[in-house]
């Protein structure tokens, strides 16, 4: 078991490494009067975890015990 869960890692390390590499060009970003450019994969990440961390939200804030 212990060797199937390295081999799983490894494997999602080197798919994540690919994406990186592959999505390392420099995307512009407009907002409003704010413009600035970061990596594609860089944005990517932070779209996610932004997405990840609102879904943590809304669960918790919907997940009240009625009585």
């Amino acid at each position: 078991m212990g060797r199937l869960k390295v081999l799983v890692t490894l494997v999602l390390v080197s798919i994540a490494v690919l994406f990186v590499i592959q999505n390392s060009a420099m995307v512009e970003i407009q907002f409003f009067i704010w413009s600035f450019s970061m990596p594609r994969a860089l944005l990517v990440l932070v779209l996610l975890s932004t997405g990840f961390a609102l879904g943590l939200i809304t669960s918790g804030l919907f997940s009240f015990k009625r009585d």
